[in-house]
């Protein structure tokens, strides 16, 4: 059995990141994970004529970043996607878009800044947002079915970008931070497994790193380690495997440990990990990819529904009104992309294939009115995010608890320490960073963390 000084659990942002800084300072590190591959919730697929993200799209920012700087420094081109869309509503008009569009990007704004009461991103959007209306649009104030409309597709496009359930469940003082430059960079025809050849050294068919060892398909089932500061870390794998070593970076995500925090640690976690494990919420964002034989649009778009609309779609239907966004891809020219999120987005994961492309399509068909013939797709790949056992779910956002709980994210990123003092279990992944979670740099930047703790260590 060969002797590791570090075993790493998971291959996603974090773990990759982790192993790769370890076996570059010399030490001897195994990484198992659990899926066939190496990425976690970074997935690019073949689709269309190019490659396509089931998981991170995009390169939030650039500085500082280094998952930017990673490929600067290798010579990788980046592209700067557009991000702006027409709007098309759910009668198959394009009525009123040069107002929608005004009044959305006076609610992005206000998305962006902190209010000063502790309150939900609902309460405080639709707070200014009636401000606004009264000062600039005072005729649809008194407009119930506008208002009430239009805060319910904002509500979609916020749980979009923060991969909650509802905007009435997220922060408005969040400590989220975002970093400068352009927050959609995007790896195009690369694909965002590049960066994972970067961080592993199998760019451009390099040789990996000689002292990590690599282990696909191995799912963790248990990690004991010696709170009295003797002997080494036993980790078990779900066929039977044992491997020690003196510590572990353990780089799950936030679902799999919600799920399986206490059959998965000996001895238990400390009551305030799991309070932070139980307190964080776990969101869940997932994407329909159709692929055509060639573009029928032009760029991307914005579905606004009407709520007499929604009430009129079928019970089986009703996810189809929680659909607001479809996105085109940097890495192909003939797909596009629709995002779902929360119960609607766990429900579309467990319909047949042949259902959600047809219902798709039908929307798709909706939306874009008599103008437009949406023809048939040559194909569809879906994420599934939440059943997936190895994730349970897309990443976490900051719910109305957290501003009571400042530091909670510190605390599950907190290393276990023996009785000496010693790290020997550590934490990381996006979900342990306070200023950067939900993103592939705070997960990266967390595995680097924990890497250089235990590469500033006297003990190892």
């Amino acid at each position: 059995m060969a002797a590791y000084d570090t075993i790493v659990v998971g291959l996603g942002a974090a773990g990759a990141t982790a192993a790769g800084t370890l076996a570059r300072g010399g030490r001897r590190v195994l990484a198992l994970e659990a899926a066939a591959r190496a990425g976690g919730r970074v997935r690019t697929e073949r689709c269309g004529d190019g490659v396509v993200e089931l998981g991170a799209e995009w390169i939030h920012g650039q500085r500082p970043s280094r998952v930017y700087d990673l490929a600067v420094q290798n010579n990788v081109s980046l592209v700067i996607q557009d991000v702006a869309y027409d709007v098309f509503r759910s009668d198959g008009t394009k009525r009123d878009v040069k107002l929608l569009d005004e009044l959305m990007m006076y609610c992005a704004n206000v998305i962006e800044q902190d209010s000063d009461r502790n309150e939900s991103v609902g309460a405080f959007v639709t707070r200014k947002f009636k401000d606004y209306l009264a000062e600039n649009h005072p005729n649809l104030l008194s407009d119930e079915e506008f208002v009430e409309n239009f805060l319910e597709f904002m509500n979609i496009m916020v749980n979009n970008y923060e991969a909650s359930y509802d905007w009435n469940d997220v922060t408005a003082i969040s400590d989220y931070e975002q970093i400068d430059g352009d927050l959609h960079t995007s790896w195009h025809r690369h694909g965002y497994k590049t960066y994972f050849e970067i961080l592993l050294n199998t760019y451009n068919n390099g040789p990996g790193l000689p002292t990590l060892d690599i282990k696909l398909n191995t799912e963790v089932t248990s990690i004991s380690w010696p709170r009295d500061g003797t002997g080494d870390v036993v980790v078990t794998c779900r066929g039977g495997e044992q491997y020690t070593a003196p510590n572990v970076i353990v780089t799950v995500s936030l679902g799999v440990l919600k799920e399986r925090h206490a059959s998965l640690f000996s001895p238990p976690l400390p009551e305030d990990k799991i309070e932070a494990i139980n307190t964080i919420s776990m969101g869940l964002l997932d994407k329909i990819v159709l692929s055509f034989d060639k573009a029928w649009w032009s760029r991307n778009m914005a579905f606004y529904w009407t709520v007499e609309d929604k009430k009129k779609l079928p019970e089986e239907d009703k996810w189809m009104g929680q659909i607001a966004e479809a996105s085109t891809s940097c890495g192909t020219s003939n797909t596009i992309t629709l995002w779902t999120y929360g119960e609607s987005g766990k429900l579309i994961e467990t319909l047949p294939e042949e259902v959600v492309k047809t219902k798709v399509v039908e929307l798709l068909q909706r939306f874009m009115g008599a103008n437009i013939t949406v023809p048939q797709p040559t194909g569809m790949l879906r994420s599934t995010w939440y059943s997936d056992p190895f994730t349970r779910g897309s990443y976490s956002y900051d719910n109305l608890q957290m501003p009571q709980h400042p530091h909670i994210r510190e605390t599950l990123g907190s290393p276990l320490l023996d009785s000496a003092g010693t790290p020997r279990v550590l934490f990381a992944g996006e979900a342990t960073e306070r200023t950067h979670y939900g993103t592939v740099h705070g997960a990266s930047d967390s595995g680097y963390r924990a890497a250089m703790t235990l590469l500033q260590s006297s003990k190892i």
